[in-house]
């Protein structure tokens, strides 16, 4: 790639339009689905064996997840999490993109939150992969979009000194994103996950 195309490539990776941009794409993906699995769950509480649209085989099966105490972590339906949270994001980002500078303390509120939320995330995820047995296609479109907006969410913060980190931690944090490094773990990380996904549960649908 020439090196013009290249730095321009940077550039917008790194203005405000693609990174709240990127942050409102992935918590609109991430409402539509935790919509959807609340709807779902809905379903699935007024009858457990429901056939939802999203059963497909014994390894793709929102009912199979979705009827698991995990499920229901709090007592109620963890997608109803996301319809509380998302819009918050939505708006964060769509103010941003108008031009809103938010207080550091509001950012680093967000980030402390958002940072709980894709913990959360993922801790369903291994365990659907590890004790359930089975994959929630919904759920692992809320587990992408939600990576996807903690990075945002993560590197404007760093870009804009927002964590209150220490000088010096400060100073190489910002390095690390302005080498776009974040890009680079988030995908190395996306990329372990696809190919965990593949190795144990693609030769069980074959």
């Amino acid at each position: 790639m020439p090196s013009a195309a290249l730095a321009a490539l940077v550039r917008l990776r790194r203005s405000n339009g693609w990174i709240w941009g990127t942050m409102l794409f992935s918590a609109l993906i991430s409402l539509t689905a935790s919509f959807v699995l609340s709807v779902d769950a809905v379903v699935l509480a007024a009858d457990p064996r429901a056939a939802l649209a999203c059963n497909i085989n014994a390894v793709l099966s929102c009912g199979t997840v979705g009827t698991s105490w995990q499920a229901s972590l709090f007592g109620f339906p963890n997608a109803f999490l996301g319809l509380a949270a998302e819009p918050v994001v939505i708006t964060i980002a769509v103010a941003s993109l108008g031009g809103v500078r938010f207080p550091r303390w509001f950012m680093l509120s967000a980030q402390v939150v958002y940072t709980l939320g894709v913990v959360f995330a993922y801790w369903l995820f291994f365990q659907s992969y590890f004790v359930i047995g089975a994959l929630c296609p919904w759920c692992l479109l809320v587990t992408l979009s939600t990576t996807l907006v903690f990075t945002s969410l993560t590197h404007v913060n760093i870009r804009d000194g927002n964590l209150y980190l220490p000088p010096r931690a400060s100073a190489a944090a910002r390095a690390f994103v302005d080498a776009g490094l974040d890009a680079l773990l988030v995908t190395v990380w996306l990329m372990a996950v696809v190919t965990m996904v593949v190795v144990k549960y693609v030769p069980l649908m074959t």
